[in-house]
């Protein structure tokens, strides 16, 4: 049995590896998403409307999953929010809107290498500042350095 210590849980189960897979699946959704989208863009006219029919059906699935889940707002605190914290499905949507319109001009594994470029870019801003209430983790070299790396691995999908 392993001494209870960071990153160490009851059940054996490390909760940050976890945490890192489930994300990294994500990120793999997101890759899935821009070429489906863009497909449903040639059939509907537009990656608008492709948007909204993705955010149509992301909706009805996550209205299924609160179902299931037997999830329930607390809406007095949700009527303390800032107003940004209403604003993350505008996000989402020019996400989506964006990558369903780039694949078709850049290829899947440029649109969303140069999406994680821009996550990362802004991500080191935000954890910089510690902004909307993220750990502030100040710009180093070294993730200045992981950023670089990316933008470089940008130039290598598109060049080569």
């Amino acid at each position: 049995m392993r001494a209870a210590g960071k990153g160490a849980s009851h059940d054996g189960m490390n909760p940050m590896l976890l945490s890192m897979i489930a994300v990294v699946l994500a990120g793999g959704a997101t890759a899935l998403q821009a070429p489906t989208n863009a497909k449903m863009m040639t059939a509907v006219g537009s990656p608008v409307n492709a948007a909204f029919v993705s955010f149509a059906v992301g909706t009805a699935a996550l209205g299924i999953v609160a179902m299931i889940l037997q999830t329930k707002p607390d809406l007095t605190a949700a009527r303390g929010l800032p107003w940004y914290a209403w604003i993350g499905g505008l996000y989402g949507a020019i996400f989506v809107v964006a990558a369903a319109w780039g694949v078709p001009r850049l290829g899947v594994a440029l649109t969303i290498t140069l999406m994680v470029a821009g996550q990362l870019l802004i991500g080191l801003i935000l954890d910089h500042f510690g902004a909307f209430g993220s750990p502030q983790s100040p710009i180093s070299l070294g993730r200045m350095a992981g950023v670089a790396l990316v933008v470089a691995g940008v130039l290598m999908v598109r060049r080569f």
